[in-house]
């Protein structure tokens, strides 16, 4: 029988059968214009030199000690034993690479450290606040970075805070600033809580049938744990290790605002070259920090697949009040040590937010609002060449809704083509998820030497302004937080929905809309709070895309001012944590447990 329904009928219904199709084709290309297409010209620069294909800026960067130490004698072809024997000696030279390695096993190391206590405490002790503890363990995803920092100095420098309270007991001073110490620490307030909250995760997942069984079976608490728990959280550990390690090797407005050029990270020094015009030796160098990051994600794919441990998770471990009515003298040691640890915390965690607000309202005769009076002054005076608070706030939320006009739709997309079964699926998803392994400095090269800088095609010179590729550039760090969101509720869905729906005539798209969307909306919610939190507070690619123009954020202001005066640098920071705090709360009310990450 022939379909005897309007052509703008039968017309309608094919668009809205491949609507889907339509949408992923649609992404993927604004992907390849916002994302592929400028990261490709850092590529094609580290390779083409004056329209010649040479390696020749990559050699000489493998053979310069400043970069690569000791190891660039290697690649000079010199005796391996004795460069062996000199990276072994007192004297050994690391360079820049060695260093920014260095550092980020430090990082490593502190947040290890200070995130497998706060798993404990979350996965196995119930308290009032544990939920909202728990959720708090989020907070580096939406944190900004330079916020971070500013908070380190108010609290760690000649001036700060802790100098302050240590004064009171007749101790100090001490001084941390520029140093690796704040660095590292640095490093810690940001990475810990993934730790914690990716190891909390997998200590809730454990079976404790499984436990029992072992016990009946006559294994010791300590033998239990070693062969029943450890193997579960081994693989959850050593991905909190990797990703703080891939996170602090290409770390850059932390070390910049707190180690400065003297002990400067690649991703620093990526910057450094920028600022100089030599695009080809950035580039270059940025591809090495990319291969060295991709490699250690690789080497830590490669042992989950071997060494993960999968538990059914029939019923979970059950959580001990953490202030019983009473408790033996057995169970006071471990909370002797959750208060030893509640003070570090304290110190690491809070004291530099709290030492930012506190620095901010605090002048020589004590309470003031003189830093908030410079930042309006500034505003009505302030030169020309100067950063303009007032413009730095509305260029950061007029950047941060042009961000979340792109990403929450990209992102949806994407969490939709992802969540289907297909052929090459995990090809796609490694592609489209790309961003995350990418430093902001890079995507800000990208844009600034494609379409900011203009892309020939035949005759015609195409341009783009550089606030377009500044929420570009936001947006492409936002949407795989949108993902990260989305993506697990529709996984979650319960298929007989759909096809059910499917079975009464509905077209795919139509399913979508009516039925899976709905039902993730919190997760969709939830990701537009990310988006509009860390478009908020990037600093990477905007200070890249800004210098020379007067696009400045917050982040870039909070920067200029913190290398001359700290009180209206506080004070920014005050007015970027209000937006960041209102995010998060979005996140935490509207999304609940929903949020995946």
């Amino acid at each position: 029988m022939s379909d005897e329904r309007p052509v703008s009928s039968r017309i309608s219904d094919r668009l809205e059968r491949r609507a889907i199709a339509v949408f992923g084709v649609g992404t993927a290309l604004l992907l390849l214009v916002l994302f592929y297409y400028p990261v490709a010209t850092v590529f094609v620069e580290s390779v083409v030199v004056e329209g010649a294909l040479t390696l020749s800026v990559f050699a000489d960067l493998l053979r310069d000690p400043f970069y690569f130490g000791d190891l660039a004698r290697l690649f000079a072809f010199e005796s391996p034993i004795e460069v062996g024997r000199d990276l072994l000696s007192s004297d050994r030279r690391f360079g820049i690479v060695g260093f920014t390695a260095y550092q980020a096993f430090l990082s490593t190391l502190l947040s290890v450290a200070l995130g497998l206590p706060a798993a404990y405490v979350l996965a196995r002790y119930e308290f009032r606040g544990r939920r909202l503890l728990r959720s708090l363990t989020i907070l580096p995803f939406v944190i900004p970075s330079i916020m971070v920092a500013i908070g380190f100095v108010a609290t760690f420098g000649q001036n700060g805070t802790l100098n302050g309270v240590l004064g009171v007991f007749g101790l100090g001073p001490v001084d941390l600033m520029f140093s690796l110490e704040a660095i590292v620490i640095a490093h810690a307030f940001y990475n810990a809580p993934l730790v914690a909250r990716v190891t909390t995760a997998a200590w809730e997942s454990v079976d404790a049938s499984a436990i029992e069984t072992a016990r009946s079976l006559g294994a010791s608490p300590t033998r239990a744990f070693r062969d029943i728990v450890a193997p579960q959280l081994y693989p959850a550990i050593l991905m909190g290790a990797a990703l703080t390690f891939v996170f602090t090797f290409g770390t850059f407005p932390i070390v910049l605002a707190l180690g400065g050029f003297q002990l400067a990270t690649v991703e620093v020094f990526v910057y450094q070259l920028i600022q100089d015009l030599n695009y080809a030796e950035a580039a270059a160098l940025a591809i090495v920090e990319l291969a060295i990051s991709l490699g250690i994600l690789y080497a830590y794919l490669r042992y989950e697949a071997n060494h993960v441990v999968r538990s059914r998770g029939i019923r979970p471990l059950p959580r001990r009040p953490l202030s019983p009515p009473t408790f033996s003298a057995r169970e006071l040691l471990p909370r002797l040590g959750i208060g030893v640890y509640a003070v570090v915390a304290l110190v690491v965690f809070v004291f530099p937010i709290a030492s930012m607000i506190y620095t901010s309202v605090n002048g020589p005769n004590g309470f003031t609002l003189e830093n908030y009076r410079f930042l309006l002054e500034r505003q009505a005076t302030g030169a020309a060449f100067q950063v303009q608070p007032g413009e730095a706030i509305v260029n950061s939320l007029l950047f941060a809704a042009g961000a979340l006009a792109l990403a929450v739709p990209m992102g949806v997309v994407i969490s939709v083509l992802t969540t289907r079964r297909y052929r090459g699926r995990k090809l796609v998803d490694a592609l489209l998820m790309a961003p995350l392994a990418v430093s902001g400095v890079i995507v800000g090269i990208g844009l600034l030497r494609g379409p900011v800088f203009g892309i020939e095609i035949g005759s015609i010179r195409l341009t783009v302004a550089g606030s377009l590729a500044i929420v570009a550039a936001h947006a492409v760090a936002c949407y795989p937080f949108v993902v990260r969101t989305v993506a697990p509720g529709l996984e979650s869905i319960d298929r007989s929905l759909i096809e059910s729906a499917r079975a009464l005539g509905a077209s795919r798209t139509r399913a979508l809309l009516d039925i899976e969307l709905p039902l993730v909306w919190p997760g969709i919610v939830a990701g537009a709070a990310f988006a509009v939190a860390i478009s908020m507070g990037e600093f990477s690619s905007t200070v890249v895309l800004a210098t020379g123009t007067d696009q400045y954020t917050m982040p870039v202001a909070i920067e200029r001012f913190i290398g001359r005066r700290l009180g209206p640098a506080t004070a920014m920071g005050v007015v970027l944590l209000v937006v960041t705090s209102v995010s998060f709360v979005v996140i935490d009310r509207l999304a609940g447990d929903h949020v995946g990450l």
